[in-house]
């Protein structure tokens, strides 16, 4: 249940159908299989591609939608998440790496890489956490070595979304021997180059059809033309689009805790106790009016927060307010949507479960809870 909402309008209410026959005909009916398999098939990212969902933002002369209208972006993830689907991360592709392609490349690399990104030919990751470095930058230890007229890549990374299947992966490493703020750069591996390797799938409690990867750089020899932005640039750069980042993780779990708690509400009004349906029961209805609350007001300020990001003025502490204040929520609302649906809540094959453990990442990356709290409290008490 949620307001009527101003935030969209016709052309927006177009793609929303779009993006829901695309999940009725490609996404859904092989998400359990992607799921067991722990990756999706690359077929459903090139019929993203077709359909028109990926690289909405990119210049229509390499392929792409042409609209830095982020409203899209901001439909397509609202209906990935009601669908409970996973698997596909377009969200990662358009809204994190894409910024990056269209920002910050040169001619060249755009015209090398946009074109596939968009027909879904070429998947992308970004790689920065490595195993003794989370949200810290100042702990990467991957090493770029200048050789002249090309880099040596040496080190590893680990929990990378789309890392199985990534063609393309934007890497940071340490291009000074300080690294840090001031001597990190971007450097994109792509698949094939000697001494690139993929370890394992890594195994998730949950999101399990989306490939989650640890990478390994040894000696990798990566072209002078392959580094993205300016040299010792990237903390610049990676600072520069955590705010539409952590946004669109706030868009996604604020849709999903509203769609868990419909699942629910269906279904204590048809679940009995007693000889009585559940939603008979005053605890239940005060559980439920405590949720859609919630989950209106966190509506209302998410979808703020989107139209400020389109007129430019969304900052990092206001988009970091909405990423932890959503995601927190979306699992607080799982936990409690699977208390009422009780024993049956537990099972894998209900929705409900699903949901609870999909939901529980949502707070740890794109910048933990706690990180996002330090970032809030340092801008009000500086």
């Amino acid at each position: 249940m949620t307001f009527g909402r101003d935030l969209y309008g016709p052309d927006h209410d177009a793609f929303r159908a779009t993006v829901r026959t695309f999940l009725a005909k490609e996404v859904t009916p092989h998400h359990a299989r992607w799921e067991e398999t722990g990756v999706v098939d690359r077929e459903a990212w090139r019929a993203a591609g077709r359909r028109g969902l990926l690289g909405m933002a990119v210049a229509e002369e390499y392929g792409g939608g042409g609209t830095d209208d982020f409203r899209h972006s901001a439909v397509l993830i609202e209906e990935f998440a009601r669908a409970g689907a996973s698997g596909l991360a377009l969200s990662l592709h358009n809204d994190i790496i894409g910024p990056y392609l269209t920002k910050l490349a040169t001619e060249e690399q755009r015209r090398r890489w946009l074109p596939g990104f968009c027909s879904g030919e070429i998947v992308t990751a970004i790689a920065m956490t490595e195993p003794g470095a989370g949200s810290d930058l100042q702990g990467i230890r991957t090493t770029a070595e200048d050789r002249g007229d090309h880099w040596v890549l040496n080190g590893s990374k680990t929990f990378i979304s789309n890392g199985i299947l990534a063609d393309l992966v934007i890497v940071v490493a340490k291009t000074t021997p300080e690294g840090g703020a001031h001597g990190l750069s971007l450097l994109v591996v792509e698949r094939g180059m000697e001494g690139f390797e993929r370890g394992r799938n890594l195994d998730k409690i949950g999101q399990k059809a989306q490939d989650t990867a640890e990478l390994f750089f040894e000696d990798v020899r990566v072209p002078k033309e392959n580094l993205l932005g300016e040299l010792n640039g990237a903390f610049v750069h990676l600072m520069t689009n955590l705010a539409q980042e952590r946004l669109a993780i706030a868009v996604g779990a604020a849709a999903a805790a509203e769609e868990v708690l419909d699942v629910t509400t269906r279904y204590v009004k048809e679940r009995e106790a007693f000889g009585r349906p559940l939603a008979g029961l005053q605890h239940v209805r005060f559980e439920i009016a405590e949720m859609a609350t919630e989950c209106a007001v966190t509506r209302t300020f998410v979808d703020h927060c989107v139209a400020e990001h389109g007129r430019g003025r969304l900052d990092a502490v206001h988009a970091s307010m909405a990423k932890w204040w959503a995601t927190e929520l979306q699992k607080r609302v799982a936990d409690r949507c699977l208390q009422l649906h009780g024993g049956y809540g537990y099972m894998s094959e209900y929705r409900v479960a699903r949901a609870f453990l999909d939901s529980r990442v949502q707070t740890i990356y794109g910048g933990a809870t706690e990180i996002m709290k330090e970032i809030i409290g340092r801008s009000l008490l500086a």
